[in-house]
């Protein structure tokens, strides 16, 4: 490992596994389990262990995306994997693409597009909601990832560079569709999410005025399923439904 990378380390306590993510430096890592010498892990590689002061041992692994979806700070419900898999799938970023991002949140849609496209940027109009995103980003050490605040509405007619994809999860998506054309690259996407079917509504008659085609809005149906001695059968914990995503190109 090197300094500045950023590790996840595992341990097992009472039969539950405990994480934590953090970086490799010359300072000690304090949690429930006694004090690690991060320093050591300068000679470490991943899939090598690490023992605390109080004797508990932890694996070192790389984190990934999932891993810091499931550590990073909320600052209210973010877009969930699954629906994260469905625009990835649909638009098929990749590492040449510069993406718009708008409505960030906690970051957790911004982080995932940074581990795959070449840059992104990202728009949040709340100030707390920019510090805790850009906190996130920068754990996942993410240098591709830039956050702005301010309100996509009044910004995306000043943008003067072409995005490969823009996202939009904002209240406000219907008002921002009329100026994606001139700033979405030839064959480009524009992605909305929302979680009402009124408002998509409004965004599918705001795509329908502009020069978009191959729209189409899908919903992500998410079952888990649940093993006991009785039988299987599908979870009833959890809703499957988040929102409503809809898809289009120019």
């Amino acid at each position: 490992m090197k300094l500045g990378e950023v590790v996840l380390l595992k341990t097992s306590h009472r039969g539950k596994i405990r994480e934590f993510i953090t970086s490799v430096s010359d300072e000690k890592f304090h949690t429930d389990f006694g004090m690690i010498e991060m320093s050591e892990l300068l000679e470490k590689d991943a899939g090598d262990t690490v023992v605390s002061h109080m004797g508990q041992e932890f694996v070192i692994q790389l984190p990934r995306m999932p891993d810091f979806f499931r550590h990073a700070k909320r600052t209210g419900a973010p877009i969930m994997p699954k629906d994260i898999g469905m625009i990835l799938g649909y638009t098929g970023i990749n590492k040449n693409d510069v993406v718009l991002d708008a409505g960030t949140g906690s970051g957790i849609l911004a982080m995932y597009l940074g581990s795959i496209a070449k840059r992104v940027l990202s728009f949040e109009i709340r100030e707390d909601f920019v510090d805790v995103a850009r906190e996130n980003i920068r754990r996942a050490g993410l240098e591709n990832v830039e956050v702005r605040c301010g309100n996509i509405v009044d910004e995306a007619g000043e943008l003067d560079e072409k995005f490969n994809a823009v996202i939009l999860d904002t209240i406000d998506s219907a008002s921002v569709v009329p100026h994606v054309p001139s700033i979405l690259a030839p064959g480009g996407f524009l992605v909305t999410y929302s979680p009402f079917l009124e408002q998509t509504s409004q965004i599918r008659k705001a795509i329908d005025e502009a020069d978009f085609f191959e729209v189409r809005t899908i919903e992500c149906i998410e079952r888990a399923m649940s093993f006991s001695d009785r039988g299987t059968r599908p979870s009833t914990s959890r809703v499957g439904h988040t929102g409503y995503i809809t898809i289009a190109r120019m």
